[in-house]
């Protein structure tokens, strides 16, 4: 090749729009241009030599990454929506095409990806859909835009509605927009903790009492059955309803009617009934721990909240929800967060989600004195968070490798002809991220348990 048009090379590599990278079979970078520089916030020579997903922090690196695929199997990609974080920790959405490089033989010898900033696309895409916020809730990323999509289909019926997901994941946020979306909006929003309570309180709290009853009922009292008719009555934490109750609680359900304790008179409800749970149901059941008529009768419309570490793209976005809130609260100005802070904030695990979240910041916000949050102001645990995630900062989730080994043997349990609890363990743990802790928590049963079960599946 003419040695005067090799030279144009690296000018032509520069002067194009979109973001230009390559890589080698290591997938080490050997080539970054301006444009690349540009969009995720990185310098050229910070980004030669090093792990591409050191740099990009794609949300399919780990998992799904297109450049891994198109040098597994040869093929090109094109346009795959990707959300990286620059060098600001902060979102960026790219579409992303990437394709196979060859030596002058055809032999393989690394990769190239292009990308392009689609940030303006997906601006106004939120904004004509209004769904960054709602209802009090935050997110962009795709599962909080799928839920944002939901609840007003969801209110505008009258089926009962199951909110599952861990603690902390706004459950309740859930509850209160399906209600205040539905014809029932001006009737009564009544809460009931059903985890909180014995058995016997918890008769008394949902169907009221009459005098007399028992020892200290001096007056009639209603129940929450009765306070919300013609409204909503959200029963939070119905897996922790004992089975005995269970029975008591699905003849209310199917009949509207009931008796208040030390009554005669049996009294009539109408009710939207919203229940949420923090439990794995579905494995109750089989388990004989939860009435099988009674799941399916609570969990007509079922909506699963995701945990935080699944929807990552809206830590950023929650984190400055949640210090404009405090700010304006304390009447100081909003400090801004350090690029370790945030980095530290992105990584963490947040058993607590949303709620943990919320704590964090806050005590972040309470030990910085002046106007930058940074990593020192941060929990040592989330201080530590940097780097660690799935490798070491977890005792309970699956080592990379262990990892790597269980999600390639997933194609092969599933060609098989997986049986219906394995599909169901595969599922539970792509819920929760592959952490060992999580998923026996959503399945309640113990980490050894869940352990044997991954062996037995073929997936350990």
């Amino acid at each position: 090749m003419d040695s005067g048009v090799q030279k144009l090379f690296p000018l032509i590599f520069d002067s194009v729009n979109e973001g230009v990278f390559t890589v080698d079979s290591d997938f080490r970078i050997t080539s970054f241009n301006r444009a690349a520089e540009r969009i995720t916030g990185v310098a050229r020579d910070d980004a030669l030599g090093r792990m591409c997903h050191e740099v990009f922090r794609a949300n399919i690196c780990q998992r799904g990454c297109a450049l891994r695929q198109t040098l597994e199997s040869g093929e090109p990609k094109r346009d795959v929506s990707v959300d990286v974080l620059n060098a600001e920790m902060e979102v960026v959405p790219i579409a992303v095409s990437t394709a196979v490089l060859e030596d002058e033989q055809g032999e393989m010898i690394g990769g190239v990806e292009i990308f392009r900033d689609v940030s303006d696309v997906e601006t106004l895409r939120s904004e004509l859909l209004g769904r960054n916020t709602f209802r009090d809730m935050i997110g962009q990323s795709r599962a909080m835009r799928e839920l944002f999509a939901v609840i007003p289909q969801v209110a505008e019926s009258e089926a009962p509605v199951l909110v599952s997901g861990h603690s902390g994941t706004g459950k309740e946020m859930v509850a209160h927009a399906i209600h205040d979306l539905s014809a029932r909006s001006d009737g009564p929003f009544v809460r009931v903790n059903c985890g909180a309570l014995p058995d016997t309180l918890l008769e008394s709290e949902l169907f009221g009492y009459k005098k007399g009853a028992f020892t200290g009922a001096v007056r009639d009292k209603p129940g929450r059955f009765e306070q919300a008719d013609h409204g909503t009555l959200f029963l939070d934490e119905v897996g922790d309803v004992s089975p005995a109750f269970q029975v008591k609680l699905l003849r209310v359900l199917e009949d509207g009617e009931f008796q208040p304790l030390g009554g005669t008179e049996t009294l009539k409800t109408d009710i939207r009934l919203v229940s949420a749970t923090n439990r794995h149901l579905e494995q109750m059941v089989d388990d004989g721990s939860f009435r099988e008529d009674l799941y399916y009768r609570i969990r007509v419309v079922p909506i699963e909240m995701p945990p935080l570490a699944a929807r990552r793209k809206d830590i950023p976005l929650l984190v400055a929800h949640f210090v404009k809130l405090l700010a304006t609260r304390t009447g100081r100005t909003p400090p801004q967060i350090s690029r370790k802070a945030m980095r530290a904030l992105y990584d963490y695990d947040y058993r607590g989600n949303v709620r943990e979240l919320r704590n964090i910041i806050e005590r972040a916000f309470v030990l910085c004195s002046g106007n930058l949050i940074d990593v020192q102001h941060l929990a040592p645990e989330v201080a530590a968070a940097p780097g660690q995630l799935g490798r070491g900062g977890d005792p309970f989730r699956l080592k990379p490798s262990e990892r790597r080994i269980a999600e390639a043997r997933v194609p092969e349990v599933e060609r098989a002809g997986a049986t219906q609890g394995a599909r169901r363990l595969l599922a539970v743990l792509e819920r929760n991220g592959w952490n060992r802790a999580a998923t026996a928590a959503s399945l309640g049963i113990g980490r050894t348990t869940l352990w044997r079960r991954m062996k037995e599946y073929g997936l350990i």
